[in-house]
């Protein structure tokens, strides 16, 4: 484009303002390399200019619904987190929202497939992956893990993965995981005279441990048996299974496998820590309580999720240690806590955002950043390559513990109907653990409701 002169250009715009006209749609292009320069001084001509500035691009806005189902400050976590992520992707605008526990996160995520308003991202229990999918709720991920280059689903623990996957699709990835361990209080162990530096391995340690430790105003031993209480049983199970790899339901999701002889020698076993060894408190003990007294000094050892590894290192004023859980034929424990989901009800760039999300919530720095906050497992292996996590593991041993644990994970109960499901179960054990019910009349009312659950699928 040759260029006018200012005369020109000023007879040019004295023109358009007379006659209304806007500009033309070729001005844009054009006028740019007549746009006028600031003078030497620093100040600009006053010569008026066509040349127009584009309108910024709008973010791509997603909401992410997490929860947080163990001590500690994780929302400050995960809200940091995002808001890096953010930082260093100025396209896209996540809005954090904390849902509460899971069970809270679980309904409020329904409530909004069902009303059409799901969220763009969530974290949410593994165990929902066939509920999500009976729902039509969820999109696979297939495409996306096909055509990004930047992400190794090799790299993530298969412990982890089994939990993603069905019928040949991946329907999310690992983020906030878990196992069941063994805490266990040092000074109380000394106390009575046990040595501190090796922890029960098998039941019949369990049992022993428990009874010496089991004095002085404290507990031997607890064990969480409300929400969570199939979670348990699952672990006990797996650990009593003539089969190494018999689990408590089928890998399609579509039956339950509660009511056999093994199972029921294991819930038997966690009745008799409290009825028959004494060796625990009676009855349903809750599970926020659990880690409360440990760290509290009420409770010698306790079962819990790993994802309370930093909340008891912050708080415990003793040295304490991590172990497996106990063994009976096998060691052995479920995994737990949530991943990441992307659901259907949104736009394209909604779900190409939450990817981008997701990869980086995933990714070896951030898995080490969550995990180092946490106590929950990197769910990558390279995520203890990194610096941060090499000298949080050097520093806190006790952190390995669940990683390694991951040898002998296994998939935690999920089904269709898993409400249905997962409540039949429950509330046998519950009932079982506060005496109104043995262990064999509990198991075999728990499968006689879950099998009626999953009968629409199985015809």
């Amino acid at each position: 484009m040759v260029k006018q002169s200012k005369l020109t250009l000023l007879l040019l715009v004295s023109f358009m303002a007379i006659a209304g006209c806007g500009q033309s749609n070729n001005s844009s292009s054009e006028t740019k390399d007549n746009a006028v320069k600031p003078s030497e001084s620093g100040t600009t001509s006053n010569s008026p200019t066509t040349e127009t500035a584009e309108t910024p691009k709008e973010p791509v806005e997603i909401t992410f619904y997490y929860p947080v189902n163990v001590g500690g400050p994780l929302t400050k976590v995960i809200d940091g987190m995002t808001s890096t992520f953010m930082e260093q992707h100025p396209g896209i605008k996540v809005n954090p929202v904390y849902t509460g526990n899971y069970g809270d996160n679980t309904v409020k995520i329904q409530a909004g497939v069902q009303a059409k308003h799901p969220p763009d991202v969530a974290v949410m229990m593994s165990t929902e992956l066939y509920s999500m999918l009976d729902m039509q709720a969820i999109t696979p991920l297939d495409d996306f893990i096909a055509k990004d280059t930047d992400i190794n689903m090799t790299d993530f623990y298969p412990a982890f993965l089994e939990d993603t996957q069905t019928e040949g699709h991946t329907y999310s990835i690992p983020f906030q995981r878990s196992t069941i361990v063994l805490y266990y209080n040092k000074e109380m162990f000394k106390a009575a005279g046990l040595d501190p530096e090796k922890p029960p391995a098998t039941w019949d340690e369990l049992v022993a441990d428990a009874q010496k430790l089991n004095k002085d105003g404290h507990n031997g031993l607890e064990i969480p048996g409300n929400d969570d209480s199939y979670w348990m049983f699952q672990m006990l199970s797996r650990q009593n299974a003539a089969d190494p790899k018999q689990n408590i339901m089928s890998a399609d999701g579509k039956k339950a496998i509660f009511n056999t002889p093994e199972n029921v020698a294991a819930l038997q076993f966690w009745l008799d820590l409290s009825h028959k060894y004494k060796a625990m408190p009676e009855g349903v003990i809750d599970w926020a309580t659990v880690p409360t007294d440990f760290i509290q000094g009420k409770t010698a050892m306790m079962m819990h999720t790993s994802g309370n590894l930093t909340n008891v290192r912050n708080n415990a004023k003793f040295e304490f240690g991590v172990a497996f859980s106990p063994a009976q034929k096998q060691f052995g424990s479920p995994t737990g806590g949530g991943n990441l989901y992307i659901f259907k009800n949104t736009t394209p760039e909604k779900q190409a955002a939450a990817w981008e999300f997701v990869k980086y919530m995933t990714a070896p720095e951030q898995a080490a950043l969550f995990s180092s906050s946490s106590g929950y497992v990197g769910v990558r292996k390279s995520a203890y390559d990194t610096d941060a996590m090499k000298k949080y593991t050097t520093d806190f041993p006790q952190a390995l513990v669940a990683r390694d644990q991951l040898e002998y994970a296994f998939r935690e109960l999920s089904t269709h109907n898993h409400g249905k499901v997962s409540t039949a179960i429950t509330n046998q054990i519950q009932a079982a653990l506060s005496g109104q019910i043995d262990a064999a009349g509990a198991l075999k009312k728990a499968q006689e409701e879950a099998d009626q659950a999953l009968a629409p699928f199985n015809k």
